[in-house]
């Protein structure tokens, strides 16, 4: 398995002069650190890490992952981010937003699930949230932030299988410059894919987009969370 880490955004909403994904944790832990260790815990050697704002920031931090550089990130969403670390790769790929804060076991459960995975909660969602809605046979069939009725929050950790690979990055290449990665995701289920909604509820995870969510997330990872 390959994993990809999106963090090429200037993180407008957060506003901090540094890229979001280096904020540091109680712990004394960067979040994308965090995320590196984990995924290497688990497994996972083979890292890319997608940067634009202030990549030099970056790359000196952690220099023992591969790096794919995206000069248009201030004009471009993580639909363009996305294909340009995957179009090269083949196998199993894992993907996870650069702002993401999330429990080992969360992770542990997600990459356990065989197939293509959107890791969810239950959690109510509100307009900024990507939100996810499951067929009759619970799979997913919408991802987006303007599902109606959702089912509960896409957390922003994914994977796809090595056969679906090229479908989704075909699909990603035909999305607008601004759309997200879930765009590229409907359309490839419009076209029979299927993706398994892996509830990870019981761990704890959050998604750094405001202040606000940067105080709930000192509050829920605490020293040697």
């Amino acid at each position: 398995m390959k994993a990809v880490i999106l963090a090429a955004g200037g993180g407008t909403r957060f506003k901090r002069s540094f890229p979001k994904t280096l904020s540091v944790l109680p712990d004394g832990e960067q979040i994308l650190g965090r995320q590196i260790r984990i995924m290497r815990k688990y497994g996972i050697r083979e890292i890319y890490v997608v940067v634009g704002f202030k990549k030099d920031l970056i790359m000196e931090t952690f220099p023992d992952v591969f790096y794919v550089y995206n000069p248009l990130y201030h004009l471009t969403n993580t639909s363009k981010s996305l294909r340009m670390a995957i179009k090269n790769l083949s196998g199993e790929i894992l993907w996870v937003n650069g702002d993401v804060v999330f429990e080992e076991m969360a992770l542990k459960k997600i990459i356990s699930v065989a197939g293509n995975v959107v890791g969810v909660n239950n959690a109510h969602c509100g307009e900024e949230e990507v939100k996810y809605r499951i067929d009759e046979q619970s799979h997913i069939c919408e991802i987006s932030k303007e599902v109606q009725h959702a089912d509960g929050e896409a957390i922003g950790i994914n994977k796809i299988a090595p056969e679906t690979l090229p479908m989704f990055i075909d699909a990603l290449q035909t999305c607008a410059d601004t759309d997200y990665f879930e765009k590229a995701v409907e359309l490839i289920i419009q076209k029979g894919a299927s993706f398994k909604p892996v509830d990870i509820s019981e761990f704890k995870c959050i998604e750094v987009d405001f202040e606000e969510d940067w105080q709930k997330t000192l509050d829920l990872f605490g020293h040697g969370s």
